[in-house]
């Protein structure tokens, strides 16, 4: 839960709020996310993403696609003694990760956006919230 702004350093670094740091665990995996942000992972939860995707038949393009997505651009991180992380260039890149990030709280993950990203898309969401709970039953916002 919750939204933190933090910096990335010229390095890639950036540092995880302490308690996001204890729900994900020791071992945490990041990955490209929907929307072009970075999406990170318990291992708990990686597991489950993997077998559920490996189980899916790789006849099928879309989920050739989907694991290339998903598992071809996932590294495991490892925080240092101030609590930073080194976001991969190549997922740098994809969430146009610079100087400034956003963390965010997302349910089962953790998304990492690029501060600019995040302000569009939300707002473009808070324009449409009320269409968008409509349509699910049993959640009062």
């Amino acid at each position: 839960m919750g939204e933190y702004n933090h910096t990335i350093d010229t390095k890639g670094r950036m540092i995880i709020p302490a308690k996001i740091r204890e729900q994900l665990g020791e071992v945490c995996i990041v990955t490209k996310g929907l929307d072009n942000c970075l999406a990170i992972y318990t291992e708990e939860a990686w597991k489950k993403i993997s077998a559920a995707l490996q189980s899916q038949s790789s006849t099928k393009a879309s989920v050739r696609a989907l694991k290339r997505f998903v598992f071809g651009s996932a590294a495991e991180l490892e925080y240092d003694k101030q609590g930073r992380v080194l976001i991969p260039v190549p997922l740098r890149e994809y969430a146009s990760l610079d100087k400034q990030a956003v963390i965010v709280g997302a349910g089962d993950h953790v998304e990492i956006w690029s501060r600019e990203k995040y302000d569009y898309y939300d707002d473009q969401v808070a324009e449409s919230m009320e269409e968008l709970v409509e349509g699910l039953e049993g959640i009062m916002l």
